[in-house]
């Protein structure tokens, strides 16, 4: 943030130079009216109208181009917040989204929008206009002090219902904010359950529980409209009011022959533009609040990231793996999902992780792969932290399949090759690492089908066998695989096994999360977890034999 708001600094100069000299040039209509009152009409003087007509159609001419020339500028500035912004932010959403179990949505973007809108909007304008207020009351003031004094008290009247509409209307339309962004929210994550919904029948109960969210909404939205709309309306009956008066005091002092008509018109004039700003302001206020709230959102966000400079680039990892006394516990919980776990695996060691439902199973394997950092302990692969390594040096080292496997729209060499530039002789060698290629040949249109959004062109057994792919692209040296045979029939199973194989034989170490034996059959160690401890743990063939002794242990006991 800091580092935009330093390119923005300059540009934001020329805004305020502009907003100067077109300020400057709105009182030449104020002057020309007071002199073709005061001496065009007084002389009969044509040459003089005619000059003053000339000079001012010159300074209108400035305006316009001046005017013009600050709204491109207040776009660029708009571009420049959204280009600037946009990538850091969306890898800042994603990595808080994978570390956090709760997530984190689409908030960042939408403040982008925010910042992007006041740079590009009146509000903006505005602000810098406000200033010139002062300027507009001292001349209004040379005219005639009572005049002045007219001005000033309409000015301080308008900021203070500016200042007034903000104490009021904040909190309201930081709430109506918050409920909204829950009830989307709310909406976003029901309908991704869209088959559940309709087969058990719960659309009716999911609105009900949706128009709750939105009765509070609406509630909030009418009291802020209503608080809103008052001040909207009261600003402008006000500066209409002021207008008459203050025209009504000239023309009494031009009575008294205090002041003369064109002073009268012109204070007019003056006037309108002055209160113009803030008028501005109260109409911006809630697009300027929105930006200062967004404001505040992406400084927070941008917190743990501003740190970050270069580093030194680690070579190609070997594989190794260690884990020390790792424990977790998810983000507002006090109960720990992993207690002091350990493992060590060599390069080209095979593990198994396996355990009942909520041992902690797919939480050790996304702290394998640095997607969450442990509370205490350390995960390193070839002696560095894994949590700590940038992803972008680290992420083609990775292969990785998650329990919940997601596709990304596109086609299915797309995936395969991780969203980069398709190298098809790469993206055709990973399948063939993860013995999908036959299957991937037989749908429709090859490499180049589109597997749709979330991949749902593709049945669930396609997407892990799309995913494993993925996972295998390129050169990685640690794959980590969380159930990846959930979905998988009898071919899918032998070829993943026949997939486990290959890596180990290619020195690659592998983790994988399972239940099922025929995969077990494939790796070096077993790692069995119970509520978030390890329960055994070594070789796999001294596991297997503890685990057939316990179980003779039970069977017996159950006899007697």
């Amino acid at each position: 943030m800091k580092s935009l708001w330093n390119e923005l600094r300059p540009l934001l100069g020329y805004v305020a130079a502009f907003s100067f000299f077109i300020n400057l040039l709105f009182l030449i209509p104020a002057i020309f009216t007071m002199q073709v009152f005061d001496r065009v009409l007084s002389s009969q003087s044509q040459e003089t109208l005619v000059v003053l007509l000339g000079g001012t159609l010159v300074a209108l001419a400035i305006l316009l181009v001046l005017d013009y020339v600050r709204n491109r500028l207040q776009n660029v500035l708009g571009t420049m917040v959204e280009e600037r912004l946009s990538p850091p932010v969306v890898k800042a959403i994603v990595v808080k989204a994978a570390r956090s179990p709760l997530g984190l949505r689409s908030e960042g973007v939408r403040d982008i929008a925010a910042l992007r809108n006041v740079f590009s909007a009146n509000g903006l304008i505005a602000l810098f206009d406000a200033p010139w207020v002062v300027i507009y009351v001292a001349v209004i003031w040379a005219f005639h002090p009572a005049l002045g004094l007219g001005a000033a008290f309409a000015a301080v009247l308008m900021l203070g219902l500016a200042w007034l509409n903000d104490r009021v209307s904040r909190a309201a339309l930081e709430d109506l904010q918050k409920e909204g962004r829950r009830a989307s929210h709310y909406v976003e994550s029901s309908l991704r359950n869209a088959e559940v919904l309709q087969a058990l029948g719960m659309t009716e109960r999911l609105l009900e529980r949706w128009r709750g969210f939105q009765n509070r909404v609406a509630a909030l939205q009418t009291s802020a409209s209503r608080s809103s709309g008052a001040f909207g309306a009261t600003t402008k009956s006000l500066r209409q009011a002021i207008q008459i008066l203050m025209l009504a005091l000239g023309a009494y002092l031009v009575l008294t022959q205090q002041a003369s008509a064109g002073i009268m018109i012109a204070t007019t004039i003056l006037l309108g533009r002055a209160v113009q700003p803030v008028e501005q302001l109260v109409g911006s206020w809630r697009m300027l609040i929105d930006a200062l709230s967004a404001h505040r959102r992406l400084a927070e966000l941008s917190k743990d990231f501003e740190h970050e400079r270069e580093r030194v680039s680690l070579p190609r990892p070997e594989g190794r793996l260690i884990a020390e006394g790792v424990s977790y516990r998810a983000p507002g919980s006090e109960k720990p999902i992993l207690i002091n776990v350990g493992l060590g695996l060599a390069p080209g060691e095979a593990l198994a992780i396996i355990g009942a439902s909520a041992a902690g199973k797919s939480t050790l394997a996304r702290l394998l792969t640095g997607i969450w950092a442990p509370n205490t302990g350390t995960v390193r692969l070839d002696g560095a932290e894994v949590a700590s390594w940038p992803r972008a040096e680290l992420g083609p080292w990775i292969g990785y399949v998650p329990q919940d496997v997601e596709l990304f729209d596109g086609s299915v060499a797309d995936n395969i090759a991780r969203l980069g530039k398709v190298d098809s002789e790469a993206v055709v060698a990973a399948a063939r690492r993860a013995n999908a290629h036959e299957m991937i040949l037989s749908l429709a249109q090859g490499y180049d089908t589109p597997v749709g959004e979330q991949g749902a062109h593709l049945s669930p057994g396609q997407r892990q066998r799309v995913a494993l792919a993925r996972a295998l692209y390129g050169d990685p040296r640690l794959v980590v695989l969380d159930e990846p045979n959930s979905n998988l029939d009898g071919a899918g199973e032998i070829a993943l096994a026949q997939a486990l194989s290959a890596l180990r034989s290619e020195g690659v170490t592998t983790v994988v999360v399972t239940h099922r034996p025929s995969l077990i059959a494939h790796v070096d160690k077993i790692l069995i977890l119970e509520a978030g401890r390890i329960q055994q743990y070594g070789p796999a063939s001294e596991v297997m034999k503890a685990l057939q002794r316990q179980a003779q242990a039970m069977v017996g006991e159950k006899a007697a």
